[in-house]
């Protein structure tokens, strides 16, 4: 396995990151990319840790939004493609964005996303692939007449393509109870070239890439993971350790403030008892000059 795998305009993407870090990001896609047919949930993984270290490359975050439909998390999936749309402005994961509305249970968005003005930017296989999509919503409304009006559409096809339109034109028929004509439709074709047009046929040549993996690569990637979860636990705990600086340092400031409050307190009392004294000074004084001029007064009078 070398980043020289990786197709050169992924490559290209990657330039903004560090040349070690590209390099690190790069491997976990080509993993993600062998090990997608042969072991979804595993290529899940390299793409999430291509995700923590490459984030904001539209490459990364359009592998771990195909990962993720590929294992069935398609709020996931939904999030990251929508990601990639915004980055780049491309439309060309609309099928899959329309199938994962319908993964959740939500046919009538994924109508409107095959309906929408960005559909018609789609060209070749892309329009054809939205086009099943949007024929499998229409049968989950029970809309099945609609459904096959899709199909009826579709240019002809060659190869897997065509059977996977005349698969879908049966699943649409079956939902619609028309069982027999569903039978009859595949009865001629073989069952194996059915499979292999569904993605139910593991490639051989992956399945040897996925044997190297588990020797030489899974130590490694296992390894990264758990520092990636001991890099996080770290950040936890400083987060912890500034927020118990931070209650101390609160806790100081107003210990300060007390003893200020306080002296401000025991000097306000102090004033207030040094101006009661001067009062009961000037009092006395004023008595006793009373007094002096009250005797003053009776002499004068003797006299």
């Amino acid at each position: 396995m070398s980043f020289r795998d990786l197709d050169r305009d992924a490559r290209q993407r990657l330039r903004g990151l560090s040349k070690e870090n590209a390099e690190r990001v790069g491997l976990h896609l080509v993993m993600a990319g062998r090990l997608l047919d042969v072991d979804p949930e595993r290529a899940y993984e390299h793409a999430q840790a291509a995700v923590r270290r490459g984030g904001r490359v539209d490459v990364v975050r359009e592998a771990a939004g195909i990962a993720a439909y590929r294992t069935g998390r398609y709020a996931d999936a939904l999030r990251e493609l929508r990601t990639v749309r915004r980055l780049n402005g491309s439309s060309e994961h609309l099928p899959i964005m329309a199938d994962a509305e319908r993964g959740l249970g939500r046919p009538e968005r994924a109508v409107a996303l095959a309906t929408s003005p960005e559909a018609e930017t789609l060209t070749g296989t892309g329009r054809v692939e939205l086009a099943l999509v949007l024929s499998g919503a229409r049968a989950d409304l029970g809309e099945h007449d609609a459904a096959l009006s899709v199909l009826d559409k579709i240019p002809a096809q060659q190869g897997d393509m065509a059977l996977r339109v005349l698969q879908a034109r049966a699943a649409v028929l079956e939902a619609a109870g028309r069982t027999a004509e569903a039978a009859a439709l595949l009865a001629e074709v073989d069952s194996e070239a059915l499979d292999r047009a569904a993605g139910n046929v593991l490639p051989e040549e992956d399945v040897v890439v996925y044997d190297t993996f588990d020797e030489e690569a899974e130590e490694e990637l296992e390894a990264e993971l758990e520092a990636d979860e001991d890099e996080l636990e770290t950040d936890e705990d400083a987060l912890l350790e500034d927020d118990d600086e931070a209650d101390a340092d609160a806790e100081d400031d107003t210990d300060e403030e007390a003893d200020v409050d306080d002296e401000a307190e025991d000097d306000a009392d102090a004033d207030v008892e040094d101006d009661a004294d001067e009062d009961d000074a000037d009092e006395d004084d004023d008595e006793d000059d009373d007094e002096d001029d009250a005797e003053d007064a009776d002499s004068e009078e003797r006299a």
